[in-house]
């Protein structure tokens, strides 16, 4: 994404004209890709349909195939998606299970408007554009892998036919492995690079984010010549195919 109202926004919650006031909401704010599930199976579907994961997940805990908090549970085991929690449920113990889940953030309905914007937007700003994100690589911002350029400054892989946007966590694992490229980069460097100090137990996680990261990177993800796995110790970007 190249500015936060490029982001891409579910909102997870069965009551559909509350899903139609926030939508027309975020949109009035400028947003642009705002879209709603109204169950946890219609939800999870938008993180196994490839390239159209969200940015930020809006989540209530109320609702009728199960509960937020088993979904978000099911959403971190394949992705490290931004989660914000907007629900009735006031009480301490269930702000402090979604935060403790970890998700971003925890509002209660009934809620202001303007503070939910707020909140949206620091999310955003915190996870896909902090201080210095745009660093220039290089001289120009540009990493060509054979057919592939990865252009750090937007975010993106492009083919000359067609762009694929990275995640927040793909680029960050990707710009940590370009910086010491052709040298093996650890699992616990990457997971501490991504997740920060409280990053034990993301091991799995990292492997959904490489390979993810290989599908839009590579010719044959599967038979990968750039993101290469050092067995037992972690990854190297090649700095020649097949290097």
């Amino acid at each position: 994404m190249n500015t936060i109202y490029d982001s891409s926004l579910l909102l997870v919650d069965d009551n559909e004209d509350l899903c139609r006031m926030l939508t027309d909401m975020l949109c009035r704010e400028g947003f642009r890709n705002v879209e709603s599930a109204g169950s946890c199976e219609e939800a999870f579907l938008y993180f196994q349909m490839g390239n159209k994961e969200p940015d930020l997940v809006i989540l209530d805990i109320n609702l009728p195939d199960g509960d937020g908090f088993s979904l978000m549970q099911r959403i971190r085991m394949v992705s490290m998606v931004p989660v914000l929690f907007l629900s009735a449920r006031d009480e301490d113990n269930d702000r402090l299970l979604g935060l403790g889940l970890g998700a971003d953030d925890y509002m209660t309905k009934p809620f202001l408007p303007k503070e939910l914007i707020l909140r949206v937007t620091a999310v955003l700003k915190r996870t896909y554009f902090p201080p210095g994100r745009a660093m220039r690589q290089g001289e120009d911002g540009i990493l060509q892998l054979g057919k592939k350029k990865v252009d750090f400054n937007a975010g993106t892989v492009s083919d000359g036919k067609e762009s694929l946007q990275l995640t927040a966590k793909e680029l960050a694992i990707l710009k940590k492995l370009y910086e010491n490229r052709g040298n093996i980069v650890t699992f616990d460097i990457l997971c501490n690079t991504v997740w920060g100090d409280e990053y034990y137990g993301y091991e799995n996680t990292l492997m959904v984010h490489i390979r993810r990261l290989r599908e839009k990177i590579e010719e044959n993800p599967s038979s990968p010549e750039w993101l290469l796995t050092v067995r037992g110790l972690g990854y190297r970007l090649a700095k020649e195919q097949g290097s």
